[in-house]
């Protein structure tokens, strides 16, 4: 029996950014309760902006603008880490950056973090693998809707629960705006953003190393700029520029007249960067949580990207986004 494309990736999501990430080591992720909430947030959030995606026909570029608003609606609305100086996440972002009430290398980094992680390379993965199903929709328009209200209904627990700060109102409302105003963004993209470059792709080994060192990249920028770049302007542009010059690699491209196999193999660059993450965080003595189980994920992770892989190389399709 084939399982439903939508229960992949409402799955996958949350493994992707959450337990192969080490946000959720295994022994908190798997937790009924914590996989429940987190199975609801990621898996919705994915679904809803991969079918938005498909129902504008619009292409990467618009998916990876919709995880930007993604990243607000849970960092912003739900745990509101944008705004709360005492966060459990933060360290030294508590303070590097905050102006107004705001974290703002916080806010920037984990924007860019679940457009790329919770977001864009979870829906790559399945769009590719299962590339005959990539431009249909996966659910109806009950299921879209019942997938929204859960999504709501998430952000308001988390906001009332998580934690007993409460942000300032107009910053809170400005983060509302921002989601609004990056969804109407992803709806005016042209369709064929990205798409019609004049160069043809790399090949696949050189794009999984791109897609490494693009995340490797962002993580040591955001994890240990703090401590090296006194002023957190720079920081924050050059995190913008990084993902801007990524944007402009892809869009000088042709990527419709190559295989899927390269998108695949993209995504699994970046991916790899979190596989190769996971023993230094299994034998992690300064976390506050247990890393216990770390290692396996990587190691059962890699396996599976490797079998994705071998899946996807042997079935070569037209690359069109």
């Amino acid at each position: 029996m084939k399982v439903p494309l939508a229960l992949v990736l409402f799955f996958l999501a949350p493994a992707i950014a959450e337990l192969l990430s080490g946000s959720a080591p295994p022994t908190e992720f798997f937790n009924p309760i914590v996989f429940a909430l987190l199975a609801s947030l990621y898996g919705s959030g994915a679904l809803i902006m991969r079918e938005l995606k498909v129902r504008w026909r619009k292409g990467y570029f618009s998916l990876f603008v919709l995880g930007a608003a993604y990243g607000v609606i849970e960092e912003g609305l739900m745990v509101k880490s944008f705004f709360d100086p005492d966060w459990m996440d933060l360290g030294i972002l508590g303070t590097y950056g905050r102006w107004h009430d705001v974290n703002w290398v916080w806010a920037e980094w984990l924007t860019i973090y679940h457009a790329i992680f919770s977001i864009t390379v979870p829906v790559a993965l399945v769009e590719t693998v299962y590339a005959e199903k990539r431009n249909e929709r996966w659910v109806g328009n009950r299921t879209l809707i019942a997938l929204i209200l859960l999504l709501a209904a998430v952000t308001l627990l988390g906001y009332a629960a998580l934690t007993p700060y409460r942000p300032p109102l107009p910053q809170y409302l400005m983060a509302l705006l921002s989601v609004a105003i990056l969804i109407i963004v992803a709806w005016k993209l042209p369709p064929d953003m990205g798409r019609t470059g004049r160069m043809p792709p790399p090949s696949s080994a050189k794009l999984a190393i791109i897609g490494f060192l693009f995340a490797a990249g962002l993580f040591m920028l955001f994890m240990a700029g703090p401590y090296m770049i006194p002023h957190p302007m720079v920081l924050m542009t050059m995190g913008l520029l990084l993902v801007g010059a990524m944007a402009l690699f892809l869009g000088k491209h042709r990527w419709s007249q190559k295989s899927l196999y390269h998108k695949f193999s993209l995504a699994a660059g970046a991916l790899s960067f979190l596989i190769a993450l996971t023993p230094i965080q299994e034998f992690s003595v300064n976390r506050p949580d247990s890393p216990r189980g770390m290692l396996i994920v990587g190691i059962v992770s890699a396996i599976l990207l490797l079998l994705l892989c071998r899946k996807v190389k042997r079935e070569p399709r037209g690359f069109k986004h």
